[in-house]
């Protein structure tokens, strides 16, 4: 299968979802740490040593020490979806699950150490400046976007609509770098997009945002409407998103069952099942699915699979199979960590592993398409 990119794709607000880095299993978090591990004594007493003895006492900075402190302890858990946020961070990914933001609309991630455009919003400031996907963002506004973690990159390209980025960016095939100046706007983005293809739908869901589950019922209206006679549902390079949202859309093709099982640090199973929804399908479906589709994409994916509902079509998945809940600490800051991992329905865990397809495919773009169609005609 392809290279899997280091972390989970995130979008840029350029974004949709820190689900950006963290991907579906998204939840807010409300509560504090029920008791207290055994070594905080001696991190206070090292706090107490350093804030009381350290010669340079007019360069102490407290709120600086605290946050270096949290993040050594997320960097010794060696977990690349456990993360802390600062305050403007924070508010950055609340309004990024809303669906909308300001910024230059891309999603991007990090592959061979590299920034890279996973693909431009459609109509999106990015998109009309001829931002492509497989970009390298090499510079933002002159600094090297190689010194730069993905938060940093997400912080400095997105801003204020009417102001401008400068992006010096390699676009794939080529070796002459091209600098490219964009207009940050107010991106609304749609995460479902619909059309026809015949007699067959075509739905693409490039995100589970708060908004997804409402987009998708007019489409499927649209889809009785028009009499289809089946669905294509294309999950490539979705990187997933909230995990109630994910729950809403595998129930408008399922009648009862789980959707996934979640397994929490003292090994309880906690279900989330199909809700009855209004507007379903029973319609024959092919799900297109690629080695960029993870998190919320998977659990559906896998759902749908388990459940022979769906044939699933492509590579096989990323492969992020955990809960990540978001808490804010009492500075306005974040700490974003993963809570349990994910089963499939027939208790198959996603973390790792991925979900492989029915049919593995090397066809990508519109030919994936049309295999799909292909494929949904002649099982009529």
């Amino acid at each position: 299968m392809p290279k899997k990119i280091k972390i989970i794709v995130i979008t840029l607000l350029l974004v949709v979802s820190f689900a950006l880095s963290f991907g579906a299993g998204c939840a807010l978090g409300d509560r504090t740490p029920l008791s207290l591990g055994e070594g905080l004594d001696t991190v206070a007493q090292a706090w107490n040593i350093i804030v009381n003895d350290y010669v340079d006492k007019d360069r102490l900075d407290t709120d600086t020490l605290s946050q270096a402190a949290i993040k050594g302890m997320l960097e010794a858990l060696d977990d690349p979806y456990s993360a802390y946020l600062d305050a403007e961070t924070y508010q950055l990914i609340l309004s990024d699950l809303a669906g909308k933001f300001e910024g230059i609309g891309a999603y991007v991630a990090v592959q061979d150490e590299q920034i890279i455009i996973i693909a431009p919003i459609a109509d999106s400031p990015a998109a009309k400046a001829g931002i492509k996907a497989g970009d390298i963002i090499l510079e933002i506004d002159d600094r090297s976007a190689s010194e730069m973690s993905l938060v940093e990159v997400l912080l400095y390209i997105r801003g204020p609509k009417g102001t401008s980025v400068r992006l010096l960016i390699l676009h794939q095939g080529e070796t002459k770098p091209e600098e490219i100046e964009i207009v940050r706007a107010e991106i609304e983005v749609p995460s479902v997009h619909f059309e026809m293809k015949g007699d067959i739908a075509y739905i693409n869901i490039t995100d589970f945002s708060e908004r997804t589950n409402e987009e998708l019922s007019p489409v499927l209206q649209s889809i009785t409407q028009e009499a289809a006679t089946g669905i294509i549902l294309d999950l490539r390079s979705n990187p997933g998103g909230l995990l109630q949202t994910v729950v809403d859309v595998a129930s408008r093709f399922l009648t009862e069952g789980v959707v996934v099982d979640v397994v929490d640090n003292q090994g309880r199973h906690t279900t989330s099942t199909v809700k009855p929804k209004e507007t379903t399908t029973d319609l024959p479906l092919v799900v297109l699915v690629d080695s960029y589709s993870a998190s919320g994409s998977e659990v559906l994916a896998g759902a749908l699979q388990d459940y022979a509902r769906a044939t699933i079509a492509g590579t096989r998945t990323y492969g992020k199979g955990s809960v990540n809940i978001l808490h804010q600490l009492k500075d306005g800051s974040g700490l974003y960590i993963t809570t349990a991992r994910w089963l499939t329905p027939d208790g198959r865990p996603i973390e790792g592993e991925g979900i492989d397809p029915d049919y593995e495919l090397e066809l990508e773009g519109e030919d994936a398409i049309q295999w799909a169609i292909d494929y949904l005609k002649g099982n009529e």
